[in-house]
């Protein structure tokens, strides 16, 4: 089992790196989304610090820049995924704390034209056409539950275990049909939770829906991959499972993703108001 550094001693490397580095440090929660804003920043002039461990990457990245901080430490920028936080209207308690757009990087993917290149790369366009429905509308009207789910799971203490679990067994390969009971099964019997009743948790999950929240906000990017994932084997594609797997997609979709996408984000701009802010220390290369 891999070792992680405390988030004092990730500070302290930090505060150590500073005496022969005088650029700015940016935190981010794993090795995929280091790889993801490599693409856009300014090498020389920012080094990215990967903040990943227990209890989560999002929480240590959040202490990490709060030791920092309390020290007077000077420019350092942590950019975590959003998740929940703007449905339960958490409020961002820093300047260098920013948010993804939506709720995660891979939902900032899914929502920008790269979604359509992966489509066109893997996709039939017959198959596309007798749809007849907008891809992007299908995965969020199927990912929404699953996305309700896990924000009810952390909102009411459930700890349901959503990792591991299998999506075809409550999405139909053959036509992109949805099941809710058996996703409630699935997550129930993947969490060893028998004691939570179905029809309570639908209630739940109908009660939320009526709220009408930003899809974006609620679906979880690697659901929604999953959900594309099915459709490309037999809805909208004919690929075996092996070649279009969630993993496998989700790099495809990183590698598509333009630097024009990226500067048409709320995410892009604060970056660029945390440079004017935060004088001399840059983040994004001049051509980002």
């Amino acid at each position: 089992m891999r070792e992680f550094l405390t988030v004092d001693r990730v500070a302290n490397k930090i505060r150590q790196l500073r005496q022969t580095y005088s650029g700015a440090f940016l935190l981010v929660e794993g090795s995929y989304d280091k790889v993801f804003y490599e693409r856009f920043v300014d090498k020389l002039a920012c080094h990215l610090e990967i903040t990943a461990g227990k209890p989560s990457s999002k929480q240590r990245a959040i202490e990490i820049l709060a030791i920092l901080e309390t020290s007077n430490f000077q420019g350092v920028l942590a950019i975590v995924d959003a998740d929940f936080d703007r449905l339960q209207n958490i409020p961002v308690k820093s300047p260098n704390l920013l948010l993804t757009d939506t709720h995660d990087l891979e939902t900032m993917l899914i929502q920008s034209p790269t979604l359509d290149k992966v489509i066109a790369e893997f996709a039939s366009e017959d198959k596309i056409s007798q749809l007849n429905r907008d891809i992007r509308e299908v995965l969020l009207s199927v990912g929404i539950s699953v996305g309700y789910l896990r924000w009810i799971s952390q909102s009411d203490g459930l700890n349901l275990t959503f990792e591991g679990i299998i999506f075809s067994r409550f999405i139909n390969e053959k036509n992109w049909q949805f099941n809710e009971l058996k996703l409630i099964q699935e997550v129930k019997n993947k969490s060893q939770a028998f004691y939570l009743k179905d029809e309570e948790i639908q209630q739940r999950l109908n009660s939320e829906k009526s709220n009408n929240h930003d899809r974006w906000q609620v679906c979880c990017g690697h659901d929604l991959v999953e959900i594309l994932s099915l459709g490309l084997r037999k809805v909208i594609g004919t690929n075996n499972a092996a070649d279009v797997e969630p993993n496998s997609l989700e790099r495809n979709l990183r590698l598509a993703y333009e630097v024009a996408y990226f500067c048409k984000t709320q995410l892009y701009s604060e970056i660029r108001l945390w440079e004017t802010n935060n004088p001399p220390f840059k983040v994004l290369r001049n051509d980002a």
